[in-house]
């Protein structure tokens, strides 16, 4: 189960919205185990609607404050606009690509709907599972 203050999936949501038409995304830490506490919204070096692509300096300064604070990235968010918040084939390979262990956790927050969603999944071997988000 990943859990997170209801301050985090806020952040998540907003950031989702703002990178309208394009997806959106961003990295998440916490201090180890299954709680996120911080968010860090990042730009979509892809600046695409279909993909997101994290950019690789933004993301060693994401990394360089969450081990300042004591934290560690535990996984990345990124937004579907027009599709459900279910990882797509290229999130898949993505996922192989980049943490083929499978040790982080994927957060994806769809805008298909007027209520956005976001449910989390863990991917290995091109296995996808879901698990619980708990917001407090």
């Amino acid at each position: 189960m990943l859990e997170m203050p209801a301050s985090v999936h806020a952040e998540m949501v907003a950031h989702a919205f703002a990178g309208l038409p394009n997806e959106a995304c961003g990295l998440f830490a916490g201090p180890g185990g299954d709680r996120a506490e911080r968010f860090y919204p990042m730009r979509n070096a892809a600046a695409s609607d279909r993909i997101y692509r994290l950019d690789g300096a933004e993301m060693m300064g994401v990394e360089r404050d969450a081990d300042a604070a004591g934290l560690a990235v535990m996984g990345v968010m990124h937004s579907h606009v027009r599709t459900d918040a279910y990882p797509s084939p290229t999130d898949v390979a993505d996922a192989a690509r980049f943490d083929p262990f499978g040790a982080w956790r994927f957060v994806i927050v769809s805008l298909r709907h007027p209520d956005p969603v976001l449910r989390s999944y863990r991917i290995l071997d091109g296995t996808i599972t879901e698990e619980p988000v708990a917001v407090a």
